[in-house]
C-alpha cells in the first residue's frame, strides 16, 4: 500500500492531535505496530496489544520503545500484567473491530472503556461491507457504555454522513 502511495499514517496523526505530548495510548489489535509505532515516535507513552504473536514479536523488532503485549481483546485485563495506570485514548485501527468474533465485540468494547482514564477516548476506525453494520456497532457501544463525541468518514477528519463506506469512531464514557 506505501509502494502504491497510500497514507499509512493518518491514523496516528489524528491520535498524535487529540493529545498533548507524553499522553498514554492504547493500541488495542495492534498488529506490527504501525499505528502505535509511529503514536509513540510522536512522544506518546503506548501500550499495544494484539492476539497474534507472530504479529506481535514484528512490532517488537520494528518499533521498539512501546511495550507489545499478546493478548485477546475480550479478556483485556493489564492491572493484572502490571499495567494500572489507564490510557488518555485507547486507539482500535485496521478494521480490527470487523475481525472480532460477533459475541465478543460488546465485550472487546467494554474492556477497552474500563481501560480508559479520566476523559479519554475510544478511537476506533472499520470499513463498511466487512459484517460489522455501523448502527450495530454503535448500539453495542452504547451498551458497553460507550457514547460518541465525534463520528467521522475517515481518519483524515471527514465528516461522516449517511452511506459513507467507512467510520472513525471518537467515542467517550457515557
Amino acid at each position: 500500500m506505501a509502494a502504491s502511495g497510500a497514507d499509512l499514517g493518518g491514523e496516528a496523526r489524528m491520535i498524535d492531535a487529540m493529545l498533548p505530548r507524553g499522553s498514554r495510548v492504547l493500541d488495542a489489535g495492534c498488529g506490527t505496530g504501525r499505528v502505535g509505532g509511529l503514536i509513540a515516535a510522536a512522544g506518546h507513552d503506548v501500550v499495544g496489544v494484539d492476539l497474534d504473536p507472530l504479529l506481535v514479536a514484528e512490532a517488537r523488532q520494528d518499533h521498539p520503545g512501546p511495550r507489545w503485549l499478546v493478548g485477546d481483546l475480550a479478556e483485556l485485563d493489564l492491572p493484572a500484567q502490571g499495567i494500572a495506570e489507564g490510557f488518555d485514548v485507547v486507539v482500535c485501527a485496521g478494521n480490527v473491530m470487523t475481525f472480532l468474533a460477533e459475541d465478543t465485540r460488546r465485550e472487546v468494547l467494554r474492556r477497552m472503556r474500563a481501560h480508559l482514564r479520566g476523559a479519554g477516548r475510544v478511537v476506533t476506525g472499520f470499513g463498511a461491507g466487512r459484517g460489522y453494520d455501523f448502527d450495530t456497532f454503535l448500539a453495542d457501544a452504547e451498551t458497553a457504555g460507550l457514547v460518541p463525541d465525534v463520528l467521522l468518514s475517515t481518519w483524515d477528519l471527514r465528516p461522516f454522513t449517511p452511506g459513507a463506506d467507512f467510520l472513525v469512531a471518537i467515542l467517550r464514557q457515557a
